[in-house]
Order: structure tokens, then sequence, then C-alpha cells
């Protein structure tokens, strides 16, 4: 019997539905679940007993109809085991991970719903449907088809059961990176292992530290190879020791090695493409999406690696010079961000630890963030203390248009601990749809070190840059305004996901948002000009290190997916990863021992737990009209209000009710030109 205590079993009385975190226990998450699987078969079988022809109104908008429940309990899961795991959670997801594979399969595949939506699909031009409905029905039959369902008996089974081992697998994965990220984090006792850090990261370490009962310092590990820490300290062994602590994360062994679950989940795509008809798994993927081929892709990436390439071979040779006349040692790996910054520091005349001073969290999110959001858009944004989140760092700020009229909700959840998953992302609790009368509820979570209570949060400038981008993500999915849920805000193709995430990086170089809220945390002094004007010409020309740390994980990602069926790795061969990875950069070009892969494949959560596989390129994809569009935007004035709801009318709003290059062709008026991103990346 239903518990009726549970506050998942029903949609949650708080305004915008926002779920009822204080009152939330692990235990509540399974009987949630069942119960909401259990619903949406039940609504399923109604759809497919209906004796009538299928029609959009007995077919489509029951199926959208039928996940809702289920979305909504795995909304606030998958947050909870992302953002503020346990074992009890890592237990639930274990547990429900290949329950939940089966039962979309068993939707997904069934060959009586299939039927109909095939129906649909065959009599489209005779139905007399609007153009998000029609875009509706052709995506469902697209992901149907992509899914397996217009395979033989046989072959569906073994699909369902590879989905299901990849279920188990992928929440293995993130599982063993996160135990193993959190015991490698580097601990240090000397102080002058730390000199170097600022008070606010030192701050920081010692909390870490604290957190865990231990005395001195705790660096822990981001997600991407490069560790922020790398750019300040000045012990070389201490630089040595973090990076290797960062690379060595799913091959020490044990427990948490991560080797022999990449291998098998490598194999089992491969496998599960050639069952589609695909070559490879990238081919599978990539179809669904506007690059269209891995041959596309790899043409992109080769185009930017050359450049890339020599532009890193021109930055060694000018740290390397710096390195000599400071009297260091060569250069090293983990030497590259230290020289760098003093570089920068000696052309640009910027001093990072200052720049930090100038960058206080609360400036940067109100006076920054939310103030550029409020000139392009008109957008006003109200705390809600009264609210309560899903973590007692967690913010809640309800979101207004211009005229009053309720937007919607934005969490933001800002800080780093031993509970959450690396990197930065952006998740919707709740989405918006006509059909249910929802509006957005969404979450930033980020990985920001938390300093001692009396001290301020600074940011470094690029820190300041994954707030306003993940804040792009955050904006798709609270002024996407769609009828259907399947089209609610971010869910749109992978390869164009990451294009307004990436424009509204723009605001924070911009000189009417930058001067906001660039102000001494100390003295509230404003930035002096000379800091300003060097940080917008600097920032947004990317060096050939960031471009080509990328590309070398970009390509990881496609050669691990181009293997064809039968021709990965043995999973018993660890070993293989390592000749794996070196065979494929080398081949790409993009072998270089001073500029590691942003993700090695042992780490490399976006492809083997996050979603990503076959996809990774996808920044770099959107980021050509995304780099296009920032220039429209400065060729148009900047943060203006018209810029703004041209931007939001035509890219936003739609969600994905409607094919993403038909909105990049409505805003410009033509198709995307590379050139601007050549000239943002420092590669024309």
């Amino acid at each position: 019997m239903a518990d009726a205590t549970n506050p998942l079993l029903e949609p949650s009385p708080l305004p915008y539905r926002l779920p009822l975190f204080g009152l939330i226990r692990p235990e509540h998450f399974a009987e949630a679940i069942e119960a909401g699987m259990s619903a949406q078969r039940a609504a399923v079988d109604a759809i497919v007993a209906d004796a009538d022809a299928a029609t959009f109104a007995n077919t489509m908008l029951p199926l959208e109809r039928s996940g809702l429940a289920l979305d909504r309990v795995l909304a606030v899961f998958e947050n909870a085991s992302s953002a503020d795991t346990n074992d009890e959670l890592e237990a639930l997801d274990a547990r429900f991970a290949p329950l939940l594979a089966a039962h979309s399969d068993t939707i997904r595949l069934d060959q009586r719903l299939f039927a109909r939506v095939q129906s649909l699909f065959d009599r489209l031009d005779e139905l007399d449907l609007a153009p998000d409905e029609r875009y509706l029905v052709e995506r469902t039959h697209h992901d149907a088809v992509l899914a397996g369902a217009a395979l033989d008996h046989a072959s569906r089974a073994r699909l369902a059961a590879i989905n299901e081992r990849l279920s188990v697998l992928t929440t293995a994965f993130q599982q063993h990176l996160l135990a193993d990220t959190n015991d490698l984090a580097l601990r240090l006792t000397d102080a002058a292992a730390v000199t170097g850090l600022d008070a606010g990261a030192r701050s920081a370490a010692r909390e870490a530290a604290a957190s865990r009962d231990l005395d001195g310092w705790l660096l822990t590990l981001v997600l991407p190879t490069g560790q922020p820490a790398l750019a300040s300290l000045e012990d070389p062994t201490t630089r040595d020791a973090l990076l290797a602590a960062s690379r060595a994360r799913g091959i020490r062994g044990g427990a948490h090695d991560t080797r022999a679950v990449l291998l098998e989940i490598v194999s089992l795509r491969a496998e599960r493409a050639a069952l589609l008809g695909f070559d490879s798994h990238a081919a599978a993927v990539t179809a669904g999406q506007t690059a269209g081929t891995p041959e596309a892709v790899a043409a992109l990436l080769s185009e930017l690696t050359g450049p890339a390439m020599r532009n890193v071979e021109r930055e060694r040779r000018q740290l390397a010079s710096q390195a000599s006349a400071a009297g260091a040692r060569g250069l090293a790996a983990s030497d590259w961000a230290f020289r760098a910054e003093r570089v920068a520091a000696a052309e640009d005349a910027l001093d990072p630890a200052e720049v930090r001073r100038h960058l206080e969290f609360e400036r940067v999110l109100v006076d920054g963030v939310f103030h550029a959001a409020h000139l392009l858009y008109g957008l006003t944004f109200t705390a809600r203390p009264d609210l309560i989140g899903f973590h007692p760092d967690t913010r809640v700020y309800e979101v207004f248009e211009h005229d009053g009229e309720p937007v919607g909700l934005y969490l933001l959840d800002l800080y780093t601990r031993d509970s959450k998953r690396g990197g930065a992302w952006m998740s919707s609790l709740v989405e918006q749809s006509d059909l249910t009368g929802d509006l957005p509820v969404v979450v930033n979570n980020l990985n920001i070190p938390k300093p001692a209570a009396d001290e301020p949060t600074l940011l470094t400038f690029d820190e300041a840059g994954t707030l306003f981008h993940e804040f792009g993500h955050a904006l798709h999915g609270l002024l996407a305004r769609v009828r259907y849920p399947s089209q609610a805000g971010t869910r749109v193709f992978r390869d164009f996901v990451e294009l307004p995430s990436q424009v509204n990086e723009l605001w924070l170089i911009r000189p009417e948002i930058l001067a906001n809220f660039a102000v001494h945390h100390e003295t509230g002094e404003r930035m002096p000009q000379q800091m300003l004007d060097r940080l917008r010409s600097t920032a947004g020309i990317e060096s050939g290190f960031s471009t080509a740390e990328y590309l070398a994980a970009a390509v990881l990602d496609q050669a691990w997916h181009r293997v064809t069926a039968g021709a990965a790795p043995d999973p018993g061969d660890l070993e293989a990863v390592a000749a794996f990875e070196e065979a494929a950069l080398e081949a790409a070009g993009l072998a270089h021992p001073l500029v590691p892969p942003r993700y090695a494949s042992t780490y490399f959560a976006h492809v083997f737990a996050g979603g990503y596989d076959a996809g990774y390129y996808s920044y770099i994809w959107s980021e050509v009209p995304g780099a296009d569009i920032m220039a429209w935007f400065e060729e148009q004035g900047g943060a203006t209000r018209a810029n703004g709801d041209r931007f939001r009318s035509e890219i936003l709003a739609p969600g994905g009710s409607r094919d993403p290059r038909d909105s990049i062709r409505a805003l410009l008026g033509r198709e995307a030109s590379i050139e601007p991103l050549l000239a943002r990346r420092g590669l024309a």
C-alpha cells in the first residue's frame, strides 16, 4: 500500500511545484519510482488498447502525459544522486538503473505503440497538424527507430539486454569515479606547499581538510585534468603531485578502477549500433543530431587541430623562455598553467589574485549574471529564503518578467563537497509545458571551493565564466515556451544544447556588464579601467592549450565510439585503455606531453556516465553558430532589450519544438559561418 506521507507520490503543493525537499527521505524514492513506472505502463496500455485508428489526440497526447509522474520523481532523484549523494542513494541508483532501462525499452520497443506512431508518420501530409505537432511526430518516430522499435523480436530482446547492462555500467562508472576523486584529494601539511594560493583559496583548502577531520590543507579535485590551483602553487613538487593525482583517477586498480567498466561500455555500445544497422555508436548518435555523421565531426575537429597545435608550440616556446629566465626547471605539464599566469601578468599587467578580489560571488551573480538577464530579457530575480532547497547551500530565486508575470524558479548550488559529482551543470526539476500548465524550476550546480564562514567567496575569471555559461542553460530552461513536455527547455539536439550557454558567456566581458559587477570586495572600488580593458581584450580568445586539450578529449570520445562491433579491446585487458588513448591522439595529431586531454578516458564522466557519449564534440560544433551569434550581438549593439527579445524568440523560446537549424537561420538570416569561431579561439 502506498505511503500516504510520501511527498513524491503527488505533485508538490509548493509554488511552481518545487519539490518538498524538507520532507523527502531516501526511502521515498523507491516507492515513488515504482509507482511512476506502473502508472506509465498503464497509460501506454490504454493507448494501444484503443481500437480506433491512431490520431494525434488519441496517441501523441496521452503518450506525452504518460510519464509525467515518473519524470517528476526522477528529476528529484537524479539531482540528489548527482549533487548530494550518500550510501543509500548510491544503492538505489544501482538498483533502479537496470529497472528503469528495462522500463524505458518496454515502452520504446512496444510494437503496438510503434505501429500507431508509424501510422501517424506515414500520414503526416494528410494530417492537419501545427508545426510543433508535426515535429513531435517526426522526432518520436525517429527516436523509436533509433531505439530499435523497427527490429525483429530477437534483435529487440538483445538490444534491451544491452541497454539494461549499460545502465548498470554507467552508474558504476560514476560511483567509482566519485569515490576515487575523493580518495585522491591532495592533503598538504607544510605551509610552504601551499605558497602562492591566495587567502580565499587557502581558506577553502582548510575548510575541505576540516570537513574530513584532517589538519592542514586539502586540495580537492575538479573533474577536468587541469586543476585550478596549478596556476598559483609556487612549489613545483606540489604541482607535480596535484596533476599526478588528477591523472591517476580510475587507473590504480582496486574497487574504484574504471577501466574494465569503460571497456565493457565501449563494446556493448558498438554491438548495439550494429544491431541498429550503424557502423559504430558514433554513427548512431550523430544520425539524430545536426552533425549527421561522424565524418562531419572528424572534419571539423581536424580543421581546428592544425591551427591549435601551432598555437601550442608558440605558447610552449614562450613559457619555456619564461621558466628559463626565472631560473626554474624545464617546462613540465604541471607547470603550464603556472607559467602561463606569469606570462599573462607580465604582458597584460594582470595579477590573477587581484582579479579575484574584484570578482566576489554575490556581485558577480546579482550585478553580473542577473543584471545581464534583466538588460536582455527584462527579467528580475527575487530571493526566496522561505523555500527550501535540496541542500543548505542551495539558494532559491523567483524569476519574473518585466511586467511582473511569473517565469519560474532558479536554484543555485555553488559549492563543492564530497557528496557532489565533479563539474558544473544545469538540470530541470520541473519543466515548462502548456499541456501540464507547469512553469519551470531549474538548477545550476557548480563546484567552487567553499571558504570559511567569515570569508568572501572570490571567483577566478574562469569560474565567473562557468557561472555565466551554466546560467545560459538555465535561461534556456526558464524561457522556453512549448506545448509538449518532451520539447521543453533544453530537450534539444545535443550538438545545439550548448549554444545558449556559450552565447551567455559573452556578457561576462561586455563593458556594460563587466563594469557593473567587477568591484573590489573590500574597498568597493570599481576594477581599474586598464584591468577591465585587458580582461576584455584577452577573454574569449582561447589559447592553443585550451583548444588542444578540448580537441584531444573530443577525439578520444569519437575514437572510442567509432570502434566497430567485435573490435573493442577485451574488458580484461586494462592496459589497453592507455594504449588506445595514445594511438588515437597520435593519429589525430594531438599527442603532446605537455598538453594532456581535458578528460582522460578513465575519468571522462561526460561520455561514460553523463549522456554525452559520442557527443562531446557538440561543444565545439555548437560554438560555430554560437560564435557567429556572439558576433551578431556585438554588431547589433550588445546587451539591449531588442537584441535579447530576438534571441529569446528565435533560440530560447522554441525549446525542442523545431529543428535547431531553423532557429539559427531565423536569427542570422543565413547559415552560420566558422570564421567567428576561428577568430574567437585565436585560430584564424
